[in-house]
């Protein structure tokens, strides 16, 4: 199982049981790089040998020695049998997903001050008393099961096909659930963002939207077919420039493109929209910032054909903010997940025969959610409050978005398993200055987060007693 995969769902896994389960997620900060520098230039490591309590290497019976010491990190050890397994496992991860395998010595050299830097945040954890409770562990299992659309007996079967051990799979997400507690009452709790801060970000995104340019457009395209003779391209060419002679004597640039032109849009009067200056082929864009609003460029030949573009109109970024409104939607909605007692079709069945009874007014959706939902709203009957694009995961965003207020949608799929929902009302609004000072706040925080945990990771592992044992020890 790719481990990027789990990382997207960890926060997810260990959120409260309130949270509602129709979220867009969040990207969960990725954990701290471990340090790259070699081994024995490690500013922590003694040169001195320190006792170690609890580990004697196993023997056979013939006397030979079946695991070592590799390192000593402060009172704990890492084997050499760890590190050959942990090789292994990354090793059979990377040709699953046919990516190249560095040299042998650097991917021994790169996992050794990963397990080095882990074990240390581990201990670090058990003397803060940070632990993770099987009931938490299942559910997020449970978790990542259902973002992969798996039963957790399913998943349980994919990790063994890929030759990891079910328990061993359950105590790796321990581990990172133990340890991404640990960075949040280390690292993220700490992080600091002043009113200020804000103040300048807003400003200086301000100031960054002001010298981007949005185009509205139109087009005529005449495509140039694929393996054209040099007569063929001739061709095309003069059926471009006397669709611009005549869009120059006044002919109308809707109806040309309707005519003429190849492109999709033809029947809609070539008419594209809005686009930013800088999401455009640079070809396009170096002709069309010189022209004035209801001017046509000169034909243009690129990979596709001969382009003829008309600029609609142009603003500023920043304008363009500044008339955007955004429509909030008041939802409410039943959930069922989907479990080894509830398939997916029961789960469905079961939605549709509720939404019968509220067709036939036998119930009130709000009494509905409150008995059957498995989401944290139903004690608010289903309630989501008010939701702004992007508050949901999108399969559930495109059917709220295709009710109309008080129209109760059929049974819909998302990630999270079946839902009923509801749109009690909508309005539009220019998005609130509380909401762009929390994204603010939020895009601060992503910045300064990375290098906080990239820090304080290096403090723990400079702080850690570790000794590299040779060979033959």
């Amino acid at each position: 199982m790719h481990q990027l995969k789990i990382a997207t769902v960890l926060l997810c896994a260990i959120s409260g049981a309130t949270t509602s389960s129709v979220w867009a997620q969040q990207a969960a900060p990725a954990p701290a790089a471990a340090p790259t520098a070699a081994a024995p230039a490690a500013a922590a490591v003694k040169p001195a040998a320190a006792p170690v309590k609890g580990f004697t290497p196993p023997a056979s019976s013939s006397g030979q020695t079946i695991d070592s010491i590799a390192v000593v990190v402060n009172d704990d050890v890492i084997t050499r049998n760890e590190v050959a397994a942990r090789i292994k496992s990354v090793e059979q991860r990377m040709k699953a997903q046919n990516v190249p395998l560095p040299d042998p010595a650097d991917l021994r050299r790169q996992l050794l001050e990963r397990m080095i830097v882990e074990r240390a945040q581990m201990q670090l954890a058990k003397e803060m008393g940070v632990r993770v409770d099987d009931q938490t562990l299942d559910r997020a299992i449970g978790r990542i099961a259902e973002q992969q659309k798996m039963t957790v007996q399913d998943l349980r079967n994919q990790m063994e096909k890929e030759g990891t051990p079910f328990a061993t799979f359950r105590e790796e997400i321990r581990d990172e659930i133990i340890m991404q507690r640990l960075r949040e009452h280390e690292v993220d709790a700490k992080i600091q963002i002043s009113d200020s801060e804000v103040d300048n970000f807003l400003e200086a995104e301000k100031a960054a939207a002001s010298e981007q340019v949005e185009l509205n457009l139109a087009q005529i395209l005449v495509r140039i077919p694929e393996n054209s003779s040099p007569e063929q391209i001739a061709a095309r060419r003069a059926r471009a420039e006397e669709v611009s002679r005549q869009l120059r004597t006044g002919a109308d640039f809707a109806k040309m493109a309707a005519t003429y032109s190849d492109a999709s849009d033809a029947l809609s009067g070539g008419d594209i929209g809005w686009r930013n200056s800088d999401r455009l082929p640079p070809l396009f864009t170096e002709q069309l910032l010189k022209l004035k609003p209801g001017q046509i460029t000169p034909i243009i030949k690129s990979n596709t054909g001969f382009h003829i573009l008309k600029l609609v109109d142009r603003r500023s970024a920043a304008e363009a903010q500044a008339v955007a409104a955004v429509q909030q939607t008041h939802a409410r909605h039943i959930l069922l997940k989907v479990t080894p007692t509830l398939s997916a079709a029961e789960a469905k069945r079961k939605l549709a025969e509720l939404k019968e009874r509220l067709d036939n007014k036998a119930a009130k959706f709000e009494d509905l959610a409150r008995l059957f939902s498995n989401d944290g709203s139903a004690a608010k009957g289903g309630d989501l409050g008010w939701l702004y694009p992007g508050d949901t995961v999108p399969e559930f965003e495109a059917a709220m978005n295709a009710l109309k207020p008080g129209e109760v949608s059929q049974p819909i799929e998302s990630s999270f398993g079946f839902h009923l929902i509801e749109v009690l009302e909508r309005k539009s609004d220019d998005v609130s200055k509380e909401k762009q000072r929390s994204a603010a706040r939020n895009a601060l925080r992503e910045r300064k987060l990375e290098e906080a945990t990239e820090n304080w990771a290096r403090e723990v592992r400079d702080r850690a007693y570790v000794e590299f044992r040779p060979e033959d020890q």
